[in-house]
């Protein structure tokens, strides 16, 4: 009996121990890394990383990006949150996930900008939706109309809104419906790399912001060959699972 609860807890402890270094997958060799200086920071530093004979190598001089009003909170991603008791992002907190994500797709108002030939971008138009309403089946979806907007729903969905803010954007799988994941209804949605407010002066709803001239330069450096990722931890965090996830 001994040794079968010895092999049990060895095996759980494989499990765990697998479950965290899996949270960068192997065949990852770019990513976003954002650190704030604690949970309850609009605040972000971001840099991009490449990973090189194993080892990750700084590809940028860091850049200052703002991130939701009220912090950030645990999103559902590629890693595991560390407890039931951790927060949680839940629609409508005006908090940014953090974790790991997969990076999606590029939209914007112009038609054509500088961006890998293997990262797909849209020139959105005014029949152009992205799904927030949680008791939809195309939530957290990106939903293409065959009619102007008419409806009260189908307007303030519209992704053109005439917002500069928003006329360039790069997807940020959370609660992912696009690349291959299941969204949870109520647990966020519409979360992205866009332009700044004011500068930098204001925070956002949970998106993770930028000057424009920065955010055209990451859209132009992402390559979806090289599996990229953004990783969004409070700093305490980012050391604290550095060595078990794997992190630059």
């Amino acid at each position: 009996m001994k040794h079968l609860l010895l092999a049990a807890s060895l095996l759980l402890a494989s499990l765990h121990s697998s479950t965290s270094e899996a949270a960068v997958p192997k065949n990852c060799t770019q990513a976003i890394v954002g650190v704030s200086s604690g949970w309850n920071s609009s605040e972000v530093t971001l840099a991009i990383y490449e990973k090189q004979n194993g080892v990750w190598k700084p590809q940028t001089t860091p850049w200052r990006g703002r991130l939701g009003k009220n912090g950030l909170a645990w999103g559902k991603g590629l890693h595991q949150a560390p407890s039931s008791k951790a927060s949680k992002k839940v629609e409508g907190d005006r908090r940014a996930p953090a974790g790991i994500f997969k990076i999606g797709g590029a939209y914007g108002y112009a038609s054509q900008i500088q961006h890998s030939p293997l990262l797909p971008y849209r020139q959105v138009s005014k029949r152009d939706l992205w799904v927030e309403d949680q008791t939809s089946p195309h939530y957290n979806c990106h939903l293409i109309i065959k009619h102007d907007p008419q409806t009260t729903w189908e307007k303030k969905a519209q992704m053109r809104q005439g917002d500069h803010a928003h006329s360039l954007k790069l997807y940020i799988a959370h609660n992912d419906a696009i690349l291959g994941g299941n969204a949870t209804p109520g647990d966020g949605s519409a979360i992205f790399f866009h332009i700044w407010r004011d500068n930098g002066a204001r925070a956002t709803f949970g998106c993770t912001t930028m000057d424009q001239v920065k955010l055209k330069a990451l859209i132009a450096t992402i390559d979806p060959s090289k599996n990229p990722v953004y990783i969004l931890l409070p700093t305490q965090e980012y050391n604290h699972y550095r060595g078990s996830w794997k992190l630059p």
